[in-house]
Formats: C-alpha cells, sequence, structure tokens
C-alpha cells in the first residue's frame, strides 16, 4: 500500500467541465493490460459524474473514492463543495495514481487494491459520509465484490451510503449479497448521455437515511 499526497503542480486540464483529451490513451492502455479490473475503455462522462455525487456535498464529511481512473468522479467530488483534505482516493493503478497525483496535488491517494480496504486504518480518517466506486463490480468474482464492500461498510457512518454505477439493466451487487450484508439498494437514476448509457445505485444499510447534501 502507497499512501501519497503529491506535491506537483495541478495540469491544466484540471477544468471539471473537460476531459483531456489523453483520458482516453490512459484509459485503453490500462483497459489492455487488464481488462478484468478496468471494465471501461473511456473515462465516464459529466452526466454520469454529475449524477453520481448528486447526493455529496459540504455536509457528507470525509469521502472515500474507490477506482477513481482519471479523476471524472473526483472532479465532480470536489465541485460539489467537498474539501481536498476530506476526500481519499483508492486505486490500484500505477498509471492512474500518477496521473491523479498530478491532477489533484492536495487529494490522499492510497495506492492498493480496493478489496484490502477492511484491514487498512486510515489514520485522521473519521467520520466517512460517502464511498463512491468507479469500479467494474458486475465483471468481479463475488467473493471480491464481498470483500470490498465489507470494507466499504466498515468505514462508512451508519448513515453513510455507497455509490455505484453499471451499465447494466439492475444493480451490480447481487440481491443475496445484499441480504447477506444487511444493506439495501435504491435507484438514483440514469443518464443516456453517457457513452455507454449508465445507471446510479445508492447502497446503505437497512434502517438507514441519507443525510442531504447541504
Amino acid at each position: 500500500m502507497t499512501v501519497s499526497r503529491c506535491p506537483l503542480t495541478p495540469s491544466l486540464f484540471d477544468d471539471p467541465t473537460t476531459a483531456p483529451k489523453g483520458d482516453l490513451a490512459t484509459f485503453l492502455k490500462s483497459w489492455a493490460r487488464n481488462p478484468l479490473r478496468v471494465a471501461a475503455i473511456a473515462p465516464s462522462g459529466r452526466a454520469l459524474a454529475e449524477l453520481m455525487t448528486r447526493d455529496i456535498g459540504p455536509r457528507t464529511g470525509r469521502v472515500i473514492e474507490i477506482g477513481p481512473g482519471t479523476g471524472a468522479f473526483t472532479r465532480a467530488i470536489l465541485a460539489r463543495g467537498v474539501a481536498a483534505e476530506d476526500l481519499t482516493l483508492v486505486e490500484y493503478d500505477p498509471d492512474f495514481v500518477r496521473l491523479l497525483g498530478l491532477r489533484f496535488p492536495e487529494v490522499r491517494i492510497i495506492q492498493m487494491d480496493a478489496a484490502r480496504l477492511q484491514a487498512v486504518a486510515f489514520d485522521d480518517l473519521r467520520t466517512v459520509g460517502a464511498v463512491v466506486s468507479g469500479l467494474p463490480l458486475l465483471s468481479m468474482p463475488l467473493r471480491k465484490v464481498m470483500s470490498i464492500l465489507t470494507g466499504v461498510f466498515a468505514h462508512l457512518e451508519p448513515s453513510g451510503a455507497f455509490y455505484q454505477f453499471t451499465y447494466g439493466p439492475r444493480c451490480p451487487v447481487t440481491r443475496s449479497v445484499l441480504d447477506r450484508l444487511g444493506l439495501k439498494a435504491t435507484h438514483v437514476g440514469g443518464t443516456m448521455l453517457n457513452i455507454p448509457p449508465a445507471s446510479v445505485y445508492r447502497i446503505s444499510r437497512r434502517g438507514s437515511h441519507t443525510a442531504a447534501a447541504d
């Protein structure tokens, strides 16, 4: 596990309204190296990023993003008013880690497999209000999905929520897994503007209520 808070100057393409042209090349390179870990071959679009972060804001508390890739959701989280020091990125791919360090120098970046989250003590990472996921859960073995979710909810506060998108027709976390972990899934919405079209689900503990963003 590598933890960094990169001191480099952010590049000029940190504009949250544009996607850098080099992102596609980075995604294709990572996808070719490990297609099961990087299910998408292009960065998520602005419409999906806005939908994924719709419930997140300054009052959310600390946020963890797993599988941030090139930072499409990261930009949106910061644009919602979450302070950089309250955001932690968990990314496995070294190319993405380097790119994220350049773009978000004030954000803590941890290079590790998100399936190991439960075993990690985040030091000053106390109350976590939301976890945003760019991971391809549908392409992962069931045991790995269970490990990721167990780790996520080990850090989330009781009313916190896990946000996951999917290109499929239903929630990427099966009902059996939700039942086993005492979780529920709520369909947040979908967007046809993303390529390919995508849907977003909010997964939380049963009986919990998600706090407002602002």
